[in-house]
């Protein structure tokens, strides 16, 4: 099987990389008003699920320009409406839009998954996925978000596990002639969240367009709160990042954004975070931390904006 997906040295490019593992990086670049000599390359964004989830896509818009958001999430069920419902000029119009906007859809984010029993709902599962994985294409998003859910009671966890690999293989083949990535989120009960087991059901997809959606889950972390033992396990097809609360220390931030930037991570980590009274002061502020974890932090900075 090979699941490798090219990715650039950035560390062997740069001494960002190291600087941040010793946990100097962002201090660094918060106290010097030059810029740092390398950015990071991975991008903010953010889910629709909770934070914009009443928006419309205009007011997303709006929010992703006003805060220094690079693209969004869009969530199905939301009140932006982008849904396999919408004819082709409503598709057209949608891609129109954010893309004159200079706002990248990083994906659609579906509540589709395969773990049960029932064949014929696993069927309608990968149908819909398929669907799906059109409507992104048209609307120009580069993949779309599926899941795993819990293992069926009494099934062994194997058979699932193979199950719900096989499923993602099918759709991430199908949606690969559409130019769509197929993101398995690291979701679910304790057995479906387990890294080493998203690592089984990927290497039951066995194919290069079935990727990993991480997901800064709890569970992530080892015994003494690192994360690097399963990031390993499938950091060669990590597709797309979903962070929380990075300014609370719940999670090793640090060590995920430095595990990233080693094996080059270009794409998106997507704030999936809880509503906010105010979201654009909120997601400024939410940007800030972001840059200062990465390394990217530099003052002035011509793509923020004054508070008002």
């Amino acid at each position: 099987m090979n699941h490798q997906i090219k990715r650039r040295h950035f560390l062997q490019m740069t001494g960002l990389g190291a600087s941040l593992a010793m946990g100097t990086g962002a201090s660094t670049a918060f106290g010097n008003t030059a810029a740092p000599a390398v950015a990071a390359s991975m991008k903010l964004g953010m889910v629709t699920y909770n934070m914009g989830k009443d928006l419309s896509v205009d007011e997303l818009i709006t929010l992703c320009n006003s805060a220094g958001l690079a693209g969004v999430e869009l969530r199905t069920t939301h009140a932006h409406g982008v849904e396999v419902t919408l004819s082709a000029s409503e598709r057209a119009n949608v891609r129109k839009k954010f893309e004159d906007a200079g706002v990248v859809i990083a994906g659609l984010g579906s509540a589709f998954e395969y773990h049960s029993d029932n064949p014929d709902e696993i069927e309608k599962n990968v149908r819909g996925s398929i669907e799906y994985a059109r409507l992104a294409a048209d609307v120009g998003a580069p993949g779309i978000k599926v899941r795993p859910n819990g293992v069926p009671k009494g099934e062994d966890p194997e058979i699932t596990l193979e199950r719900i690999g096989k499923a993602w293989g099918k759709v991430a083949a199908t949606a690969a002639d559409m130019g769509v990535q197929v993101r398995m989120e690291v979701h679910g009960a304790e057995q479906t969240r387990s890294l080493a087991n998203i690592r089984k059901m990927l290497d039951y997809a066995d194919h290069p367009n079935a990727l990993v959606c991480w997901n800064s889950n709890g569970s992530d972390m080892d015994s003494e709160g690192s994360i690097r033992s399963n990031f390993e396990l499938v950091k060669h097809a990590i597709g797309e990042v979903h962070i929380t609360e990075i300014g609370v220390y719940q999670y090793p931030w640090q060590e995920l954004f430095s595990l990233l930037q080693e094996i080059g991570y270009d794409g998106f980590c997507l704030a999936e975070i809880p509503e906010n009274p105010d979201p654009k002061r909120f997601m400024r502020y939410y940007r800030t931390l972001f840059d200062l974890y990465t390394g990217a932090y530099r003052y002035p900075n011509p793509e923020s904006y004054p508070l008002g």
